[in-house]
């Protein structure tokens, strides 16, 4: 049975440090809404919902939470930085029927999305800020998944 993966990245964060303490700017609250709504629109039954411990990826994941009636989980291995290696082996322990959807950073977005889709991380895809790319496969492994749509905030109308 094949299982879906949405692979978002934050709405656009204003400059500042920590890096980890950056919010969203009144542009990326719009685009964060924006793709929040167009999930909501989705099938997602059961959908689990985790997000990176980033403030902005936090933010993001709280609209996302609202449009689809459900609470997020901070997943601490997706931060910009991490290994889209570790996000597989956790995709393969954690993975159960129901969707997912990961709200991340670049550069993890697109390694993850090269990785799981073309089976090599070093070629990843270029991300907007609040993009969705939606994957489906039978196993979370590298190479294992196709790549369903990409979903910018500008395609949406």
């Amino acid at each position: 049975m094949s299982r879906r993966l949405f692979i978002m990245r934050h709405g656009e964060a204003g400059p500042g440090q920590p890096d980890s303490e950056r919010v969203l700017t009144a542009r990326g609250h719009a685009e964060a809404e924006r793709m929040a709504n167009w999930l909501g629109q989705q099938p997602l039954e059961g959908v689990r919902l985790y997000a990176s411990p980033f403030r902005r990826a936090c933010q993001t994941a709280s609209a996302v939470a609202k449009a689809l009636g459900v609470e997020h989980e901070v997943l601490p291995i997706v931060t910009p930085d991490d290994s889209p290696l570790a996000v597989c082996d956790w995709l393969l322990a954690n993975a159960g029927e129901a969707p997912i959807v990961l709200v991340s950073h670049m550069p993890l977005v697109g390694e993850l999305t090269a990785l799981l889709v073309e089976g090599r991380a070093d070629r990843g895809v270029a991300f907007p800020t609040a993009a969705v790319a939606e994957l489906d496969s039978e196993v979370w492994a590298a190479g294992c998944a196709r790549l369903l749509r990409f979903t910018a905030p500008h395609d949406i109308r």
